[in-house]
């Protein structure tokens, strides 16, 4: 008979079982979907669709998204209160946070292109 995670759960002590059971929690919270992390903010889609300017029907399509603008992204999570910061992760060192790509970064450079010009 295969042992489950419960099992070894009961084995351990009341004190390693609280320690498991936090780290589990901050785990679970670290990676959280923007629909996650709207509720925990204790936010409904009608009221981030008031604060974004947009319909109720367009934060659940946002939601639902796995690939988004970091303009878009940036707005939503400023519209729960947050700040986005990107973060590098690399194997051989800690991660980074990167800056200078975010239109609002204060440490951001200007771009190297050259402003278009109208013709005609």
């Amino acid at each position: 008979m295969a042992i489950t995670r419960k099992d070894k759960m009961k084995r351990l002590s009341p004190e390693r079982r609280t320690q498991i059971e936090a780290r589990t929690a901050e785990l679970i919270t670290e990676h959280m979907t923007l629909q996650e992390l709207r509720r925990v903010r204790k936010l409904t889609q009608v009221r981030m669709a008031k604060t974004l300017g947009i319909t109720q029907d367009s934060v659940s399509r946002l939601e639902k998204r796995s690939d988004l603008l970091r303009s878009t992204l940036r707005k939503t999570v400023q519209a729960m209160g947050g700040r986005l910061s990107l973060v590098a992760e690399f194997p051989d060192r800690p991660p980074v946070v990167l800056s200078g790509i975010s239109e609002d970064d204060p440490t951001s450079k200007p771009s190297s292109r050259k402003p278009a010009h109208a013709h005609g």
